[in-house]
């Protein structure tokens, strides 16, 4: 099955797309269906984001099409970043931006207090012309916690200081990371989902 990826982040599209390859499906990007269009994401959860994203997306260019909606959950910091996790330090930061920030705000915590997940929803929207649109959300968490300095040259985002056990999503090969990460498991979970659709 092929669906429309509703994300312009290219190394997020390109786990996505992996983690579709891994369940026999495949994702096709915004640029090769020729979408160009900004979403704006005002939804107050990530399921809420996910699905502006993959319905907009849906109903431009009429096919199924599959979006995610992520963040980092920081106990000590009451959920914060969560929804506000790419834009944490301000509007056009960095990866880098985000994590001094995060490090900052948690400097001198202890490490007992510094529990943390990655949560993911991602959504299926498929448009139907004679019937009822379908709307299927998926969500997944990786519990683990905030490191004191970044660990390891791989990922991308906050992946550098999100420490599961004693590694870092950083120091994890691709397919060690799928098998855990939050992104992982809902795709999984709407890989099933698919698995029970007619299209």
């Amino acid at each position: 099955m092929i669906f429309a990826a509703a994300t312009n982040n290219a190394k997020k599209l390109k786990e996505i797309q992996r983690i579709l390859n891994a369940l026999g499906h495949d994702a096709k990007t915004l640029r090769e269906l020729g979408i160009e269009t900004e979403i704006e994401e005002n939804g107050t959860t990530f399921a809420e984001n996910a699905v502006i994203k993959a319905k907009t997306i849906a109903e431009i260019c009429k096919m199924p099409t599959i979006s995610d909606d992520s963040g980092l959950e920081v106990d000590y910091l009451n959920g914060a970043p969560g929804v506000y996790t790419a834009r944490y330090a301000g509007e056009g930061c960095t990866d880098d931006d985000n994590i001094d920030k995060l490090l900052n705000a948690l400097e001198g915590v202890e490490k007992e207090k510094r529990t943390a997940r990655f949560v993911s929803s991602v959504c299926l929207y498929v448009p139907v012309e004679n019937g009822e649109d379908i709307n299927i959300v998926c969500t997944g968490r990786c519990e683990g916690w905030i490191g004191f300095e970044r660990m390891g040259n791989g990922g991308f985002g906050y992946d550098p200081v999100f420490m599961v056990g004693d590694k870092s999503y950083s120091e994890m090969e691709a397919g060690e990371k799928d098998a855990i990460s939050h992104r992982g498991k809902a795709m999984r979970m709407l890989g099933e989902k698919i698995a029970e659709i007619q299209f």
